[in-house]
């Protein structure tokens, strides 16, 4: 970190984890050369963002919001670009370091590139390894990049985790909080709104990870993706529910022992860690005081009333283009629950059903996880239908 400025690129600049990152090199900027920031609609975001941290370009997906970039960057200096391929081709600069941040399977393509270039690339598109696991790594290895888990859960296990002896490690454990609704029955779960399911006790996310949250959903997908990410058979793969979200995930080794990660409920701390590996960078979250808190909670999760985590592990054991389907229906059904149209309840149903219902062959690439991925929520859309109120 004392040597010449790390080159950089953020995919999904305008969201969370993409605001989180901007705070940290805006508090570090002598460390970072910002050569583009993306964005999906929010031009405004965008721009701000992009003049704010010294970007040489700033890309917006959505090619009708162009000229609102262009004239929202005039006398700046920055390049403006727009549409999918603009998104790709900043994903393809070569970066030193590139922040995965774009939500869902639109972060397909990117991430994909970014691997290609053979960098770093920290990723908070927990889809990507999901829907096309096998396809990325295979990426990875060819390229020489590394992948650095963003997500809290498998960054604290990218902490722990003893990757020159894979075979010291018998289990991994992924905490999760329980969501907004641990503690409610399904009769009560039925009913709940939009707006109760984005409200997670501890940490503050987007819209449809919020809800993947409150399902358990999220800790399903994580499940997955740590299969990818991490050396070990599927059955070592274990979740704890822990509402405190202070034990970020755990590592069993062979001799009984059990490292953590313990930090606060703040995304800049395993964004931060992603930043400056192998070293590491002052933050201004809070420091953890474990006298205040003075318990921690663990319990196994319940998966009557969080069937999703149960269908995950499902897809994650059958394998193929299982996950893919999963991630795709899984995103029709968030999308129609956040729009009022089916139950919170019906999220699991659509879900499972179209898991039942489309059996298509392993993907062999990008673009077969793209097909499926289409065909999939075409099927979501359809099976929405039927559980609309």
């Amino acid at each position: 970190m004392n040597g010449a400025p790390r080159s950089i690129v953020i995919l999904g600049a305008t969201g969370s984890v993409g605001r989180s990152t901007l705070d940290l090199v805006g508090r570090n900027a002598e460390r970072y050369d910002v050569l583009a920031l993306t964005a999906h609609r929010d031009v405004a975001g965008l721009a701000a963002a992009a003049r704010s941290a010294g970007a040489r370009r700033a890309v917006i997906a959505d090619e009708s919001r162009y000229e609102a970039l262009r004239a929202a960057l005039e006398g700046s200096g920055i390049e403006a670009a727009a549409g999918e391929q603009a998104v790709i081709d900043a994903a393809s600069l070569g970066a030193d370091w590139t922040m995965a941040a774009i939500v869902g399977c639109a972060g397909l393509q990117p991430t994909m590139a970014a691997l290609q270039q053979g960098k770093t690339l920290a990723l908070a598109n927990k889809e990507a390894l999901v829907s096309a696991g096998d396809i990325m790594t295979r990426a990875a290895a060819a390229s020489g990049a590394q992948i650095m888990p963003v997500d809290s859960e498998h960054n604290a296990i990218f902490q722990c985790f003893d990757r020159a002896r894979p075979g010291n490690v018998r289990r991994v454990i992924l905490t999760a909080s329980g969501g907004p609704f641990l503690r409610k029955s399904l009769d009560e779960m039925r009913g709940m709104t939009p707006g109760a399911a984005v409200a997670h006790p501890n940490w503050s996310m987007g819209a449809k990870i919020s809800v993947d949250s409150a399902t358990l959903m999220n800790k399903g997908l994580e499940l997955i993706e740590a299969f990818h990410l991490f050396p070990l058979a599927q059955d070592a793969f274990d979740v704890i529910v822990h509402p405190q979200s202070v034990v970020h995930s755990l590592v069993e080794y062979v001799d009984g022992s059990t490292l953590a990660q313990l930090g606060p409920a703040d995304m800049r701390v395993p964004i931060a860690y992603a930043l400056a590996w192998p070293e590491r960078m002052e933050t201004p979250c809070q420091r953890l005081d474990l006298s205040a808190i003075r318990s921690l909670d663990f319990e196994e999760p319940d998966l009557e009333r969080f069937p999703a985590l149960g269908l995950a592990r499902e897809a994650l054991e059958e394998g193929g283009a299982r996950p893919a389907i999963l991630n795709a229906a899984n995103e029709i059904a968030v999308a129609a629950f956040l729009e009022n149209r089916i139950g919170f309840l019906d999220i699991v149903c659509v879900t499972r059903d179209v898991m039942q219902s489309f059996a298509p062959a392993p993907a062999q690439s990008l673009d077969d996880v793209l097909y499926i991925d289409r065909q999939a929520r075409a099927l979501a859309r359809e099976t929405v239908g039927r559980y609309c109120r």
